[in-house]
């Protein structure tokens, strides 16, 4: 199994994404990322990422591909927002 251009790109755009807090961190302490918060988030990113490579494989209609990358861009915010705030007050709620 290779590793394509396309994966490449999206793996490297999700170090680069968490770069980005673990850089606040060394200079704010309102930044407080644990090891775990970094887990999630490099999950998530990585599944949002491999689901729109999928997309752009397998659906050949450009509507059908533009709507399936809108729903999985919605569900990843709406998984996202409840992590970080409960908008939803499930028990994964982050506050």
């Amino acid at each position: 199994m290779t590793i394509s251009k396309r994966q490449t790109i999206i793996l490297l755009s999700i170090l680069a994404l968490l770069a980005l807090p673990f850089t606040a961190m060394q200079f704010s302490p309102e930044v407080q990322w644990s090891l775990f918060d970094f887990i999630v988030a490099g999950g998530l990113l990585l599944a949002l990422g491999l689901s729109i490579d999928l997309a752009l494989r397998k659906v050949k209609a450009l509507p059908k591909r533009v709507l399936a990358i809108a729903v999985f861009v919605a569900v990843f915010l709406l998984v996202w927002a409840e992590l970080a705030i409960g908008v939803f007050g499930t028990p994964f709620a982050g506050s």
